[in-house]
């Protein structure tokens, strides 16, 4: 039975090989200290961290998130450990900063098994931002845990320091720092269930500085897109107009997205889709309806079997269902498999354990029975992950062919039948994710629109799966084909006139990749060459952003300079550094950092090692920027879990002459729009 710990009340552990769950429903970091009789930390190496998750019989999550799981061995813990504390904290820089902004967190005590032995809900916090959860602690002989529910305003460092750590700062500032790098390699924070599991779409939050006014600007005067006016960017048919979608919270200082990946909620649950102005409005129609399955079969998957206004947004939230899904069935599997060797190894320790049993026929029995134990158990986990997989393989394979061009692969037949949209889709494919036990599944990475975050195509040896692709100058040119292939399904995607694309090519090494994109004329000038190229660019877009930021402050959005351009602008720098001095580098990180938010997005190739001279000055600038690889790679990891996702870039087919024709549309389009 449960014990459900109110604070300062222990329980005594029935186990010594634990697992500490925690969901706090926002990304929180976990950590643990390990502490003498007196509470006191002996020094940094007794704190489990993301930077150092593993200590003997510890170890706890490599980054921030909603969901933790935490593996404790007390029979592994030294003599002179006699406190393991469960510490849990905001990040710094990204979401609440505060416990008592979100919901109160819970964590429970599990053995191997999943049995729940003691939980306990951290309830009261307010100002804090860091909170020792839990105590297990020895007492003549043996464990207990006790809910301790001690919070901190002054976070990590103030935490860290009330256990008598002499580097609490130091240590608190490292741990914010490996946050942050986990952050940036961390699919944007996917839309959390309904209770009745229902996948819906979550409230997006508002532009940095700017809420909604609800006016409107004078005839004929240009209003970007991504200002305060109470525009909406796009109608459902028969629905409300829902906000654009705006960024969650940027990678070092996030998914968000968040690939976040979706905004990130206000309140935690799905949105109140009824308009202040539209107080009558009709619910949104129900999902398609799955026909009957056969007796004793799973139900049948349909496209589109989510919650949403539009097709297009049921088959978004059902993408990200299916990825939170299978994160889950294999974080399951994992475990499952976990459990079944931790307990061999602890049968067969026992066998070892006993002289009398160490040899002849009843240790070999004892032997065989230990592993014939842990091959069922493997083969029952397995099994229920091969159920779950070809659920999810059969709906994916229904969901792939009706989505669309926004979210489908350049192999997906419907672009052949493209036409330039109207309005802009909530989310953009820039590839696909699996898992290794699932390689036969493979989930859409969708990003939401307008990107949150920039992006960076690593064309370095290092961004292959293995390190083994050596030849660079074919690395340089898959990278540059990959961003070609990004910029021209977001010039896809985007109505006329409302997204535009700059190139800087300092040296003309990326001339190749780029003849789609100048032959079709999609481009706002020809590629930017050398130092004078590259400072005329990045001057124009860096007096864009100030303008821009000026007048959205001022709240005179309105007053724009005659005949501005309005769209959205992408910037793609290859062959970074080459052709840039330190006034343009600052500019650069000026427009990672301050673009997104006035609709001027960054898309960097290159690969870092070539910039290392710079040192630690551009660590903000690749942490705020999303990493992608031109080739297969397992940098990315889930909000949920914290797997390791192989990421495979989405691109044309060879041979395939879909990039023209749709990039001739989009030009076609934008000629007759300028008219």
């Amino acid at each position: 039975m449960t014990a459900e710990l109110v604070r300062g009340q222990n329980h005594p552990l029935s186990q010594t090989r634990l697992e500490i769950r925690v969901s706090a429903g926002t990304p929180v970091v976990a950590a643990a200290t390990l502490s003498d009789a007196d509470g006191r930390i002996s020094g940094v190496e007794w704190v489990a961290h993301p930077g150092t998750p593993t200590l003997p019989g510890l170890e706890v999550s490599r980054q921030a998130a909603a969901d933790h799981r935490l593996a404790v061995d007390l029979d592994a813990m030294a003599e002179a450990v006699h406190r393991v504390n469960v510490l849990l904290a905001l990040p710094a820089g990204s979401g609440p900063v505060r416990f008592g902004a979100v919901a109160a967190p819970f964590v429970a005590v599990t053995g191997l098994d999943g049995t729940e032995l003691a939980s306990f809900t951290l309830t009261g916090l307010d100002a804090e931002s860091a909170v020792v959860a839990l105590e297990l602690y020895r007492r003549q002989g043996a464990w207990k845990v006790r809910a301790v529910g001690q919070g901190y305003a002054g976070g990590l460092a103030e935490l860290l320091a009330d256990q008598g750590l002499r580097e609490a700062q130091q240590l608190a500032a490292g741990i914010g720092e490996a946050v942050a790098r986990g952050l940036a390699r961390s699919v944007q924070t996917a839309p959390p269930r309904t209770p009745e599991g229902d996948r819906t779409r979550q409230t997006a939050t508002p532009a940095l500085g700017a809420p909604d006014q609800g006016g409107t600007a004078p005839q004929g005067a240009p209003v970007p897109p991504y200002a305060p006016q109470g525009s909406y960017s796009g109608q459902a048919p028969g629905g409300p107009a829902q906000p654009a979608p705006q960024p969650p919270y940027p990678a070092g200082a996030a998914d968000p997205s968040s690939v976040t990946q979706p905004s990130a909620p206000t309140s935690g649950g799905p949105i109140d889709y009824s308009h202040p102005r539209r107080q009558n409005a009709a619910p949104p129609p129900p999902p398609p309806t799955a026909p009957p399955a056969p007796p004793g079969q799973p139900a049948r998957p349909v496209a589109g079997d989510a919650t949403g206004w539009s097709m297009d947004e049921r088959l978004y939230n059902q993408v990200w269902g299916m990825f939170e899904d299978l994160a889950r069935t294999t974080a399951a599997y994992r475990s499952a498999v976990d459990f079944a060797e931790s307990r061999m190894d602890k049968e067969l320790e026992q066998v070892l354990s006993d002289p009398r049993s160490r040899i002849g026929g009843q240790g070999d029995a004892a032997r065989e029975a230990a592993r014939a134990k842990h091959a069922q158990l493997v083969a029952q986990a397995r099994e229920a992950l091969d159920r779950d997989l070809a659920q999810l393989a059969a709906e994916a394979e229904v969901v792939e062919p009706a989505l669309p061009p926004a979210y489908a692969g350049w192999d997906n037949p419907v672009w052949h039948g493209y036409r330039v949209p109207m309005e802009m889709p909530m989310a953009l494919r820039l590839g696909d994710l699996h898992l290794p036990e699932a390689a036969q599944v493979r989930i859409p990475m969708l990003v939401r629109l307008p990107l949150e975050r920039g992006l960076w195509i690593d064309s370095g040896r290092a961004g292959s799966l293995d390190g083994s692709f050596t030849d660079s100058d074919e690395l340089r040119r898959l990278a540059m084909e990959a961003a070609v292939a990004h910029a021209a399904r977001l010039l896809a995607v985007y109505p006329a006139g409302e997204f535009t694309v700059h190139v800087i090519d300092p040296a003309g090494s990326g001339a190749l990749p780029l003849v789609p994109l100048v032959q079709t004329g999609v481009l706002a000038a020809p590629p930017a060459l050398g130092a004078a190229g590259v400072a005329d660019v990045l001057g124009r877009l860096t007096q864009r952003v100030d303008l821009v930021q000026m007048a959205l402050r001022g709240g005179a959005a309105d007053a724009l300079p005659p005949g501005f351009d309005t769209s959205h602008q992408l910037l793609i720098v290859n062959d970074f550094p080459h052709g840039f001095d330190d006034r343009a580098v600052n500019q650069l990180r000026y427009l990672a950092d301050e673009g997104p938010d006035v609709g001027v997005h960054l898309m960097m190739v290159a690969d870092r090692e070539e910039s290392s001279g710079y040192g630690p000055l551009l660590d903000p600038l690749w942490r705020s920027l999303l990493r992608l690889t031109p080739v297969p790679d397992d940098h990315l990891a889930d909000p949920w879990v914290g797997h390791a996702w192989t990421y495979e870039p989405s691109l044309v087919p060879p041979g395939s002459q879909i990039l023209q024709q749709v990039l001739s549309q989009v030009a076609a389009a934008r000629r007759a729009w300028n008219r």
